[in-house]
């Protein structure tokens, strides 16, 4: 056995935690005092909420309405359990490995991943300020971009090819990709229609997703340019500083006031136009200095190239195709399923291994 240092040693002597009388405690001496009472239970949460939640707020009520009806569970409240269901689900753990803006990342930028927990906590900083329920949004916006495929938006691009209905990473992962989870009809309702194309959210808490995804996307994705050198603090329009700062920090603070603010005071979840406007103007410029640039364009081009020839392959190589489907008609989906799933590096690994593409031909960082 190989000499341990004194850190590893020092490391395993913690392996049963230590005493305290006839308690194990994490740490060596008498802790934190925390009156003993019961423990507040799902049921005391929902009691809460009927109390707390301003009227029109979504209330979690027994095992929710689910596919699949359950057990209520004793200690969370059915949207806690949808929340929990997604952080520990493997579609959640790739968006990782899944481009949000640029392929191949560097260190600081961000990923579908780090997007998501950014929409989190836009969402239930929102939620919590305008009295809505901050742990249905919470799981909507954790859950709201598990559709996507590899290589950002130009996988639906991608895999519209083989689907009549088209690819929209909404409803592919509310209708697909996480129905295995059995989530409550109000949090599969906010992941689908999320983007701002699709119809109306059900529940006031889709619809402050909707704005948080937008709020988080618009300022985060400015930043990452600005870190990588694409664009410089002194391009963003005048229009936006003068509203909303030229910052990640100073845009998010504004927006998420403003949604606030404004819902509170109309009833209605959105913003005063000269903010909405400053929001816009952001957006149009990231769309034309950053997802257009002809850099992006040729990363994107080049996604759509292997994950289109990745479906192909499974295509006329069916049993290839892990869960082969036993109905020919249903073997497309099940193949843009597969790719789908995949993380970035993943799918441009099998383009190599699985087709013999030349690593040349593949995404090039920018």
């Amino acid at each position: 056995m190989p000499e341990l240092s004194p850190r590893a040693i020092a490391w395993a002597t913690t392996m049963s935690g230590h005493a305290g009388g006839d308690l194990v405690l994490a740490h060596a001496g008498p802790g934190n005092p925390l009156a003993a009472s019961g423990p507040i239970l799902r049921e005391q949460r929902e009691a809460w909420e009927a109390e707390h939640l301003t009227a029109g707020a979504s209330r979690a009520v027994g095992a929710g309405d689910r596919a699949r009806p359950e057990q209520p569970d004793s200690e969370r409240t059915c949207f806690e359990r949808d929340r929990d269901r997604i952080v520990h689900s493997t579609a959640f753990r790739r968006l990782a490995g899944k481009t949000q803006v640029v392929v191949h990342p560097t260190d600081h930028q961000r990923t579908r991943l780090t997007h998501a927990l950014e929409v989190a906590q836009v969402a239930t900083s929102i939620a919590r300020g305008v009295g809505a329920n901050v742990t249905l949004a919470e799981a909507i916006a954790l859950g709201h971009d598990c559709g996507h495929g590899p290589g950002g938006h130009a996988s639906e691009d991608a895999f519209d090819a083989f689907l009549p209905e088209g690819y929209d990473h909404g409803p592919w992962g509310a209708d697909v990709v996480l129905t295995s989870l059995n989530l409550c009809r109000e949090t599969l309702d906010g992941i689908r229609n999320h983007s701002w194309s699709r119809p109306t959210p059900a529940t006031v808490e889709g619809e402050i997703v909707s704005w948080a995804d937008r709020i988080a996307y618009c300022a985060h994705d400015l930043e990452d340019a600005i870190g990588a050198g694409i664009v410089g603090l002194a391009d963003v329009p005048p229009g936006v500083v003068e509203v909303a700062g030229a910052t990640r920090r100073e845009q998010l603070s504004v927006f998420v006031r403003e949604v606030i603010g404004t819902t509170v005071a109309t009833g209605s979840i959105g913003m005063r136009a000269p903010v909405a406007a400053a929001l816009a103007e952001l957006r149009t410029f990231n769309y034309q200095r950053i997802y257009t640039r002809p850099e992006s364009v040729a990363q994107s081009d080049a996604v759509v190239a292997v994950l289109r020839a990745l479906v192909s392959f499974y295509l006329e190589n069916p049993a290839r195709l892990p869960g082969q489907p036993d109905d020919p008609a249903k073997l497309a989906r099940a193949a843009v399923a597969y790719v789908g799933g995949m993380t970035d590096r993943f799918a441009f690994d099998s383009a190599v291994h699985l087709l013999g593409w030349d690593r040349a031909r593949l995404p090039r960082p920018q």
